[in-house]
């Protein structure tokens, strides 16, 4: 599996831990070496493993979450550092997220989700689907 594979594939991985609402597989995937952080649609910043968990255990906890759908993953990656921008949709909104990983024990680990709500739900044109360097 290439990095930029087992990035969207961490992504993925994201995502249906939310939709399932499994706290556990949640808590597995974000970084516990780095310093990790989170911005909610309309929280102020997390940041700290413990305060970030916290919050997605609430979340995860409530019913709309298994309502989230994800769309239009593009992956970024920088040598140990990668980030996924996609569309989030719930039953009342849509938002564009900003997901970022570090390689952490030779995984890809979540560092930082930063979701806003957004007025459109369809993304605009992009100059490519992925970027590697």
């Amino acid at each position: 599996m290439t990095d930029r594979e087992a990035v969207l594939f961490a992504n993925e991985a994201f995502y249906l831990a939310f939709q399932t609402g499994d706290f556990d597989e949640m808590d597995r995937l974000w970084a516990t070496k780095a310093t990790v952080s989170c911005i909610h649609p309309g929280w102020h910043h997390l940041v700290g493993r413990d305060v970030v968990m916290e919050s997605w255990e609430g979340i995860l906890n409530h019913p709309e979450s298994s309502n989230m759908q994800f769309r239009d993953p593009v992956a970024i990656q920088h040598d140990d550092f990668a980030m996924v921008i996609c569309y989030e949709f719930l039953t009342n909104h849509a938002a564009v997220a900003t997901n970022c990983f570090v390689r952490e024990d030779n995984a890809w680990q979540m560092v930082h989700h930063q979701a806003t709500v957004t007025p459109t739900t369809r993304p605009g044109p992009q100059a490519s689907n992925t970027t590697q360097h």
